[in-house]
């Protein structure tokens, strides 16, 4: 394990979507960082809430609600305010969370969470639901595009699941611009630029363009988990940072320790 260690003197381009920025932010300057902050990511309403819509008036339809991130909390809960339905409708309902970020979110509205998994990816979701799932109904509400491990997984495990669209990630153009001019800015080009998810890294090589070699040469990538470092070496980007644990502040501590 590495060395804790300031981070004066060390530029971090943060590329989460710019609501969600703060913490990874505000935890860097803590240690001394630099800070730059251009969004890969943005997060949109569905073009049609008629399927979440469907599914949160038919709640007591469900054994199980499975939340992947914060997004999908608040989305889920914006809708249940639009739609007046009352905190009682989760009353039966067993509720999985993907991380502690999640739990923290649902928990906040009044909800107690029944599984958090010891690793917070979708493969692990699924090893802490399997001896639970079988014959269950279970609701799913998450971005447009993701991956499609847990519907996939639960169904051979016997579960019914039904997927709905909470919210949509898309990509930033006005971000395009100063991406591009970060990384060939020698005041303003990053030692470390973070990413969040698979989405991140695939929105950063749309914005950044036919970046050059010399435009990320000597510059570390650093990633919240395995999930997003597979993604970064597919797409032919090094992996010179990973979190231990999948969280913003293992980043953090990722980053400050990193060699």
């Amino acid at each position: 394990m590495g060395t804790t260690r300031s981070l004066i003197g060390v530029r971090v381009l943060v590329g989460r979507a710019r609501h969600q920025a703060g913490v990874l932010s505000s935890g860097l300057r803590k240690l001394g960082a630099e800070v730059l902050e251009i969004p890969f990511i943005e997060i949109h309403k569905p073009r049609s809430y008629r399927p979440l819509d469907h599914a949160l008036r038919n709640l007591a339809a469900y054994d199980w609600l499975i939340l992947t991130s914060v997004n999908g909390v608040d989305a889920t809960w914006d809708r249940l305010t639009k739609l007046h339905l009352p905190r009682t409708q989760f009353k039966h309902l067993k509720i999985a969370a993907i991380g502690p970020a999640t739990k923290k979110a649902i928990e906040k509205r009044g909800l107690n969470v029944a599984v958090v998994p010891q690793e917070y990816v979708a493969e692990s979701v699924v090893k802490s639901l399997r001896p639970k799932i079988r014959g269950k109904r279970v609701l799913l509400a998450r971005a447009k595009v993701a991956r499609d491990v847990i519907p996939r997984e639960l169904r051979k495990l016997g579960a019914e699941i039904d997927v709905v669209e909470a919210y949509e990630t898309v990509i930033p153009e006005r971000s395009r611009t100063g991406l591009r001019a970060a990384l060939r800015n020698p005041a303003k080009r990053p030692h470390v630029i973070t990413f969040t998810s698979s989405s991140t890294v695939r929105n950063f090589l749309a914005l950044a363009g036919p970046a050059t070699g010399r435009d990320l040469l000597g510059i570390q990538m650093a990633s919240i988990g395995p999930v997003t470092s597979k993604t970064l070496r597919e797409s032919g980007l090094p992996v010179n940072i990973e979190a231990k644990k999948f969280t913003i502040p293992g980043l953090i501590q990722a980053i400050a320790s990193r060699s």
